[in-house]
């Protein structure tokens, strides 16, 4: 089969690999589309150690059961997935947090993912769709149940509803675009992006009809926004949100650009800011994230790229130097 491996920081190649072997309790998909995640990219850069070079990325994706080892998984049924491999037993399992799963594994890292025409995967790991789901929104599962968990989790943590507050998200990627989107559809009317890109700045006002601004021409007001939800996850970003956010505010932390850097503390303290962070989602998150998208509540998507798996290189490329306006590109095997 052709598959997509991370060879050395800054590429990838179009390979032949050995099909992936089906062993008991367990499927193979023909993948239908796999979303590129930041994540790919970042490891694509060679920033993350947990993803070594000989490795096949992929973890947002949709497929039909070639081969199943699973009771109760039909071949030719269509699934996506949660990339997360969980054990089922641990403390968070039971709780069902499983995005925290003590011995959790994943999709594209620790085994093979699904820049490829064939991935295996734990049949525990699927998630069931309208078979006559539109490809594009199932390969989206992923990156919007991300967008869902954050937002629900920002939501839980407000004293007032989300439609009242003023909410600024940092970074127009996929998660912050998605994340504006939801934000749409629970009737936020206030709602500011900031982005470099001006590119997305210009998809993000026309597909989420919301407020963009350059950070490096407007910096946001400070203490102005009732929410901020950083997709970025930079140094600087984290400033930005501090600066931004009023007192007794939320701040969601979702990106993982970089890691620690020295947070206001003592405004934190003195002006009763809410900190949170989030890491991906529940299966619930998933499956009630299949629901949303069959529905619409995240628009018709029209803003997702799709290209050929044999084009992923110049894909990555594309997106690394912001040549692309989509904040999602598709990657069809």
């Amino acid at each position: 089969m052709k598959a997509l491996v991370y060879t050395q920081p800054n590429e990838v190649q179009l390979q032949e690999r050995p099909l992936p072997e089906l062993t008991a309790g367990e499927v193979v998909l023909k993948i239908e589309a796999v979303g590129i995640c930041g994540s790919d990219m970042h490891a694509w850069h060679g920033h993350d150690p947990r993803r070594k070079p000989g490795l096949v990325l992929g973890h947002e994706f949709v497929g039909r059961i070639e081969q199943s080892a699973a009771p109760g998984f039909d071949v030719g049924t269509r699934f996506t997935g949660n990339p997360l491999i969980t054990c089922g037993v641990c403390e968070y399992c039971v709780q069902g947090r499983n995005n925290l799963c003590a011995n959790r594994t994943m999709v594209g890292m620790t085994r093979p993912g699904a820049f490829a025409e064939f991935m295996s995967i734990p049949a525990a790991s699927l998630i069931a769709m309208p078979q006559d789901m539109s490809t594009r929104a199932a390969a989206l599962t992923e990156p919007a149940a991300t967008a869902w968990h954050a937002v629900n989790l920002t939501i839980r943590a407000l004293t007032r509803p989300i439609h009242e507050c003023r909410v600024l998200i940092i970074g127009g990627g996929a998660i912050g675009m998605l994340s504006a989107l939801l934000l749409r559809h629970l009737g936020s009317r206030r709602v500011v992006l900031s982005e470099l890109n001006a590119l997305r700045r210009d998809a993000v006002a026309v597909h989420a009809q919301g407020e963009t601004l350059d950070p490096r021409a407007t910096e946001p007001a400070e203490g102005s926004f009732d929410v901020v939800i950083d997709a970025v996850g930079a140094k600087a970003t984290r400033v930005q949100a501090f600066s931004a956010v009023k007192p007794g505010g939320v701040i969601m932390h979702v990106g993982l650009q970089e890691g620690a850097s020295e947070i206001d503390m003592r405004k934190l303290t003195l002006a009763e800011i809410t900190l949170l962070g989030t890491y991906t989602y529940t299966t619930a998150d998933l499956r009630a994230t299949v629901d949303a998208l069959h529905s619409g509540v995240f628009g018709d998507l029209a803003w997702v790229e799709e290209r050929s798996l044999s084009d992923a290189a110049q894909a990555f490329i594309d997106l690394d130097s912001g040549k692309t306006a989509s904040a999602k590109i598709i990657l069809r095997p």
